[in-house]
């Protein structure tokens, strides 16, 4: 038989037990004292056993630098800082998508800007320059791109979005953003300026389309456009007028009678979006397409207003007055912005993040008798530097180009490292890309030919068209070049092709100027 005296003690009685003295009983005195200010689950202060003199382990191993140091925090912590939410509260977390379908998360304030999330992109991608970089708001099922003006707010765009949606924002170059300031005719042809805007007699239209900009508006603009019904399928196609005060469409021709007139939208209270693979989505007679929504809206079809031009420049033209009459003087000043933000990453920030190694690495000159000397001259040791690159790849040219070599070894493939160089893309494909970032004149890429073996093309654009030109193979004297002009011109790789056009012509109607790349994040 067991019975509990009381919490703290245990008696256990033996069954013969009796009340006189020679009973067998086992008591367990209480493991703990009845004391009332018992506190349970307190922290243990452990001493340091280290005595004063003798040094920790890590601090006689001499320090490594950091391979990574972007990936970890300033306390040296192993944990991604976009992982970890930053002390503030007013910061958000934005995810941005590389071309290559990667993505990368930032902290953002409240009130980050576009330009200010491409800013902080450049550095955190460890991009080579800061020039002409953009967010496009992409809505992949609906086909719609827009690229994010720099002063727009990121967080009150994406607040418009459904959360059911697939849209996302993406990192890329945009060369052509602001391109209609330095090319004004080229973006406002005549024969799409509304009469009614020429009110300055003895004005050229160039002078005219030039004070226009400078002011922060726009020439009126009108023309025919294709419009999608909204309750069928069909196309119709219809005379427009894009004025100060809004949209407007003409129910007879292209009359400008006010009774003929019929208000379409509001300018300030709408997105302009270029329209992808418009011919499949949407039956679009060309694929020159793009559509306006309300902009405080979720993007609904319903809601879509889809025109389709008759080319691109007439496209760009529209999608142009469309910005310039929203908002104005402000897209002036993002464009001086632009123009005054730094080229390049190469400054005292980066300098002084250089590790010891590399900083202990100094440029050397072995070209004169006395031996070498320390180049001091930060320029000519830049140079130094190209001209030895490129003693390099001329002389792995020529021996792949020895006729003494087998056909597998023969062509240089130091194109396939080069950021302009996009494999077996498609001819449609690489004209998407083309678009995507910008089409300003001088922007290219190379790829290889999908109709003849061997061969590659260098896709050009020239005054908003893309052009293609065919690079073939070309043996003179036992030897491999390439040629665009059967031979008049030989080149011994595409690297020296693409450095001949970047400072000459040749057959080409401009000079290569801007590589389209794809950007990886």
């Amino acid at each position: 038989m067991m019975e509990v005296a009381g919490p703290w003690t245990e008696v256990f009685e033996a069954s013969d037990r009796k009340e006189a003295s020679g009973g067998s009983t086992l008591t367990l005195a209480p493991l703990v004292g009845d004391s009332p200010s018992i506190r349970r689950s307190q922290p243990i202060l452990i001493a340091s056993n280290r005595s004063k003199g003798v040094t920790s382990l890590s601090s006689s191993v001499p320090a490594i630098p950091n391979p990574f140091p972007e990936l970890c925090s300033p306390s040296k912590s192993p944990v991604l800082i976009s992982s970890l939410p930053p002390q503030s509260t007013d910061k958000h977390l934005v995810k941005v998508f590389g071309e290559d379908s990667h993505s990368r998360s930032v902290w953002v304030s409240r009130g980050a800007t576009a330009r200010e999330v491409c800013q902080l992109l450049v550095q955190t991608a460890h991009c080579s320059d800061q020039e002409n970089w953009a967010l496009l708001e992409l809505h992949p099922s609906l086909g719609l791109e827009r690229c994010l003006e720099d002063h727009e707010v990121v967080l009150e765009v994406q607040a418009t979005w459904s959360l059911k949606g697939d849209t996302r924002l993406m990192f890329c170059k945009n060369y052509a953003k602001y391109e209609f300031f330095r090319k004004p005719m080229l973006f406002f042809p005549e024969n799409m300026i509304s009469d009614s805007a020429d009110v300055s007699k003895g004005m050229t239209s160039s002078e005219l389309i030039q004070n226009l900009l400078r002011s922060g508006t726009c020439p009126e603009i009108q023309g025919f456009l294709h419009v999608k019904e909204s309750s069928r399928k069909a196309w119709k196609k219809v005379y427009f007028f894009l004025r100060r005060s809004g949209l407007y469409s003409s129910t007879k021709g292209s009359s400008k009678e006010p009774r003929h007139l019929q208000y379409v939208a509001d300018l300030d209270d709408l997105n302009v979006y270029t329209v992808v693979n418009s011919r499949k989505l949407y039956g679009a007679p060309a694929d020159f397409t793009f559509c306006i929504k309300p902009s405080r809206n979720p993007i609904r079809v319903q809601d879509l207003k889809i025109l389709c031009a008759e080319n691109e420049q007439t496209r760009t033209c529209w999608t142009s007055a469309f910005r310039l009459f929203k908002y104005g003087k402000q897209l002036q000043c993002n464009y001086q912005l632009s123009k005054s933000a730094p080229r390049s990453l190469e400054g005292s920030n980066l300098a002084d993040g250089k590790c010891k190694s590399e900083a202990s690495l100094v440029a050397m000159d072995f070209s004169g008798k006395a031996g070498g000397r320390v180049i001091q001259n930060p320029t000519e040791a830049r140079s130094a530097e190209m001209e030895e690159g490129q003693a390099w790849r001329r002389r792995e040219a020529l021996r792949c180009s020895l006729p003494n070599l087998n056909s597998a070894a023969r062509p240089s493939s130091i194109h396939k490292t080069l950021p302009w160089f996009h494999g077996g893309v498609s001819r449609k494909e690489a004209q998407r890309l083309i678009e995507k970032q910008g089409l300003v004149d001088g922007m290219f890429l190379i790829r290889e030919s999908q109709q003849h073996s061997q061969c590659f093309v260098l896709s050009l654009c020239y005054k908003l068209k893309t052009k293609h030109y065919l690079v073939i193979p070309f043996e003179e004297g036992g030897r491999k070049y390439f040629t665009m002009d059967d031979g008049v011109t030989l080149f011994i790789d595409l690297l020296q092709l693409v450095e001949f056009h970047q400072i000459n012509k040749g057959i080409l109607p401009v000079c290569l100027k801007h590589p389209c790349v794809c950007v990886a994040l």
